[in-house]
């Protein structure tokens, strides 16, 4: 009998990561057929969990799937996974894919069973070479197809944009598209100019990121004027402050774009305002105060 705790959830089975397989036909291993999600869990609670759910379930309707379970058996699940887990701040990743067909053909089989996976690590903290200074990106041509909305598991176009950003010694991609900043390789896009936050509208192009919706929430309440609209790369050149934000990154300012300073080269006023105001947040969702 095995009495390590869970590592793993698949296809209804808690088991160690080692023992966690499927087949090969699988179509999100052959097709890239399939969505995700990465919710952060602060002492083991979940980040804006029926957020994220439902922007799965927006995911699996865009690749014409029906959500596989509700939001309280996804909830009873990850909460399952965290239990054992030694108190602290995790990542949970979960996929679902289209499941196993019989023989690989594009087109889609009707009646096969989804596969689900589910796992939790340590949330990665960014590194103080990060936290203080800020990051270097790199402006580059949007090359990934036009359904950017849909978290789908096909991120090939990302890596590739995110290598060539780490071949400039730089942390991220920025990636615009006829003129138009719409978004980090794996983060949104914020900018500062004349004392107000903006960020790209939400389009088939563009990620909504679940931090990004926070970002606004909390700027508005805390009345940080701030807007969404469209960013000309010409624009962002010019911003006051750049930052980018994820469910991993949190909050990162940017303070280097394709080898020009922004701004004063350091950590704005309003970055450092908004990013207080996250922590504060986070530190709601560790004592239990927001869901």
């Amino acid at each position: 009998m095995n009495d390590n705790p869970p590592q793993v959830y698949l296809n209804g089975q808690f088991l160690p990561l080692e023992r966690a397989c499927i087949p090969v036909l699988d179509r999100g291993f052959l097709f890239g057929d399939g969505v995700y999600e990465v919710i952060p869990a602060y002492r083991k609670r979940l980040f804006r969990l029926p957020h994220h759910l439902q922007r799965l379930d927006n995911s699996l309707h865009g690749i014409r799937m029906q959500p596989p379970l509700n939001h309280d058996e996804w909830r009873a699940i990850l909460e399952r996974l965290l239990a054992p887990l030694p108190d602290g701040d995790y990542s949970v990743y979960l996929q679902v894919t289209r499941g196993v067909a019989a023989e690989r053909n594009h087109t889609v089989p009707q009646g096969i069973t989804p596969t689900l996976f589910a796992m939790a690590s340590p949330l990665p903290v960014p590194p103080p070479a990060e936290q203080r200074p800020g990051i270097a990106a790199i402006t580059l041509d949007d090359l990934r197809w036009k359904l950017c909305n849909i978290k789908a598991i096909t991120l090939l176009a990302n890596v590739l944009v995110r290598e060539q950003a780490r071949d400039q010694d730089a942390a991220e991609a920025i990636l615009v598209r006829d003129g138009l900043v719409m978004e980090g390789a794996a983060s949104n896009l914020f900018m500062v100019t004349d004392g107000t936050i903006v960020t790209p509208p939400k389009s088939r192009y563009l990620l909504p990121g679940i931090t990004r919706d926070l970002i606004l929430e909390l700027a508005g309440r805390h009345r940080l004027p701030c807007r969404e609209e469209e960013i000309p790369l010409t624009k962002l050149r010019q911003a006051d402050e750049i930052w980018i934000t994820s469910s991993t990154k949190e909050m990162v300012a940017v303070t280097r774009l394709d080898g020009e300073t922004v701004g004063n080269g350091r950590p704005g006023p309003i970055f450092c305002r908004t990013a207080g105001l996250f922590a504060d947040y986070k530190e709601a969702i560790r004592a239990g105060e927001v869901d």
